[in-house]
């Protein structure tokens, strides 16, 4: 077992369920054709890099969830500025845009996606730090480059369950980018995202687990009716706080309820 490759038990059988009809199918086209361009107009910009300003970027990443037919809710607390390590649960693809519309930051991926099609080329671009999730023993040299991506002032993004849950189950964190974040000196900003119907009731859709394809889980977000993600950005946790990375990863992963004190675009339609 990789150290950054934990199992999680859902798969696209068992966990999700589609909520799109037959009949949406020129609707979920559209919806994808503008998902496409998007894209495209990310990958001809992303050689600027740094010098988008990070409210474009954030404008960005928000018309790439609605334009997948996904409302968008952020509540929570405002991120600070300077090195930051934020993390989230990890369910669907829709989360690395939804995390960069909280703030822009470099984003920790598995080393597979620098050879997706378009994808690929624009995540390494934008300053995506990959991860050789079959080779432990690159940790040390990952864990260094991170803390020193931190140091810089630079905020990274990472998802330490390791793995895609459907949102109904979750993983627990992972340690090591947690050291990272105590090695640089630098706060953790934790963030929930959950996925839900416009009634209130959670949706399983959006996720893309197991060994569902990108392909399947774009055209089943494309189609489906009434998505919301919601994201919670949660207090932050100060550098120094906690004595090592198990407890820091426990505090940044803690359930608690936040009051709702910066709220971003309601309900974006």
């Amino acid at each position: 077992m990789s150290t950054w490759l934990p199992s999680a038990p859902c798969t696209p059988r068992a966990c999700v369920e589609a909520t799109g009809p037959a009949r949406a199918v020129p609707r979920a086209v559209l919806r994808l054709t503008l998902v496409a361009a998007l894209v495209l107009t990310g990958v001809v910009l992303s050689p600027l890099g740094r010098r988008i300003p990070a409210d474009w970027v954030g404008r960005w990443c928000r018309a790439v969830v609605r334009a997948s037919g996904v409302r968008l809710r952020i509540t929570g607390t405002a991120p600070p500025t300077g090195g930051l390590l934020l993390v989230a649960n990890h369910i669907s693809w829709l989360d690395i845009p939804l995390l960069a519309a909280v703030r822009p930051a470099r984003m920790l991926a598995k080393a597979e996606i620098r050879r997706w099609p378009v994808a690929g080329a624009l995540a390494a671009r934008g300053g995506t730090l990959f991860i050789e999730r079959d080779r432990p023993r690159a940790l040390p040299d990952t864990v260094a480059h991170i803390a020193e991506a931190l140091r810089q002032g630079t905020a990274v993004a990472a998802f330490p369950e390791g793995s895609t849950w459907c949102g109904r189950a979750q993983g627990h964190f992972r340690r090591a980018v947690f050291q990272a974040a105590l090695d640089a000196g630098v706060p953790v900003q934790p963030v929930r995202i959950r996925y839900r119907l416009a009634g209130g009731a959670a949706a399983t859709a959006p996720a893309f687990v197991g060994d569902d394809s990108l392909l399947a889980s774009l055209w089943r977000v494309a189609s489906a009716r009434g998505l919301v993600a919601e994201v919670e950005v949660r207090p932050v946790v100060p550098p120094g706080t906690h004595p090592d990375r198990r407890a820091l990863a426990r505090a940044a992963q803690q359930d608690r309820a936040t009051e709702p004190c910066w709220t971003h675009a309601a309900l974006m339609a």
